[in-house]
């Protein structure tokens, strides 16, 4: 099997794993929210990343992949934005009307599209914006109802939607500047996310809902969801960053659309949730949206493919030809009376650097 198929292959089984355990977790978490009236739900996500770690440490433990430490004020900066778009992310739901939080969640693809534009010079194609915004219509038709607006709820919307965008970012160019797998990077960047939340969860729970999380009658039936709700988020923290670092933030956004639509069905198919036809118009057109975006993905990674392949016996034939080589800025260069290697070297930001994103 080439590396080609390898990579396929594990990119479908990192977006097969997200599927599954998020619309897995989101059931969860609705029966101990809704049923059993466990409402703090920024105190459970700190639970989640606790969990996850431990979960990684017995891993590292069990020698399943290979610790590697690098620059830590990177990974403690990254994994307190984490922590802080979640609990922005949490605040926005709780200051704001349903409706206006699915726009809010609508919002981060566009701008995720346009801060990579703007600061990473990557460019996005007509049909892949095309796609987007065939997606972007039909799960702002199933999704997004009433539009009331507040002024703090609208300034806690717009710094989820910066957070959350910078964050998912970070995951992916983190993850090919210092060649750390997702695993990796999760396991050293948990612990900060995990801090961050389980000190201000609290609070912000509080403040939303009025109640004290440690007031709380934990029952055995509650005691049993928390539990299965903290072993289901390994799976989904772990598959989370696995997508970003194989595919890209946008993405994994849209596969978060993705799982917006199957919870929808799966409400209203076994849970009979209220249904209507905006509902099923929505999920039909963002389906096609996605399919789509798949399909116009898939040409242009194959595009680039053909294109790289073609490119390399071109360059070694130009290794060969010393005046290709020195027109290539390949030659032997003289640096200041004497002759060096003629290795011509470009500094750019790195966080410039188109390689790190690739649609």
């Amino acid at each position: 099997m080439s590396e080609g198929q390898k990579f396929q292959l594990g990119t479908i089984g990192a977006l097969s794993l997200s599927v599954v355990s998020s619309v897995s977790i989101v059931i969860c978490n609705k029966a101990l929210i809704s049923t059993l009236g466990f409402t703090f739900a920024t105190t459970l996500t700190s639970w989640h990343l606790l969990v996850t770690f431990c979960s990684l440490h017995v891993a590292l433990w069990m020698k399943m992949f290979e610790h590697k430490p690098f620059d830590p004020r990177a990974v403690m900066g990254f994994g307190i934005l984490n922590g802080i778009s979640i609990g922005l992310l949490n605040l926005s739901l709780g200051f704001n009307s349903v409706g206006f939080y699915q726009m809010t969640k609508l919002a981060i693809i566009p701008c995720t599209v346009l801060l990579e534009t703007l600061f990473f010079r990557k460019k996005f194609s007509r049909k892949i914006q095309f796609s987007l915004t065939i997606l972007l219509l039909g799960v702002g038709i199933a999704t997004v109802t009433d539009l009331q607006l507040n002024m703090l709820g609208s300034v806690l919307s717009v710094l989820a939607v910066i957070t959350t965008c910078v964050a998912q970012i970070m995951t992916n160019t983190i993850q090919k500047k210092f060649k750390v797998s997702s695993t990796q990077l999760l396991y050293q960047s948990c612990p900060y996310q995990a801090i961050t939340l389980f000190v201000t969860g609290p609070f912000l729970d509080g403040l939303l809902t009025n109640q004290n999380v440690f007031a709380f009658k934990y029952t055995s039936q509650v005691v049993f969801f928390i539990v299965l709700s903290c072993m289901i988020s390994v799976s989904v923290n772990f598959s989370t960053f696995l997508v970003i670092g194989k595919t890209s933030p946008v993405t994994y956004q849209v596969l978060g659309h993705l799982k917006t639509c199957l919870v929808l069905a799966f409400g209203y198919v076994l849970l009979k949730d209220p249904f209507n036809w905006r509902n099923i118009l929505g999920i039909m057109v963002a389906v096609i949206g996605m399919v789509v975006y798949s399909y116009f993905c898939s040409v242009e990674t194959q595009q680039k493919a053909s294109e790289t392949s073609t490119q390399l016996p071109q360059m070694k034939e130009s290794e060969k030809d010393p005046l290709i080589a020195a027109e290539n800025g390949s030659g032997v260069l003289s640096d200041g009376g004497g002759v060096g290697v003629g290795v011509q070297k470009t500094t750019a930001p790195v966080w410039n650097s188109n390689k790190d994103f690739q649609a």
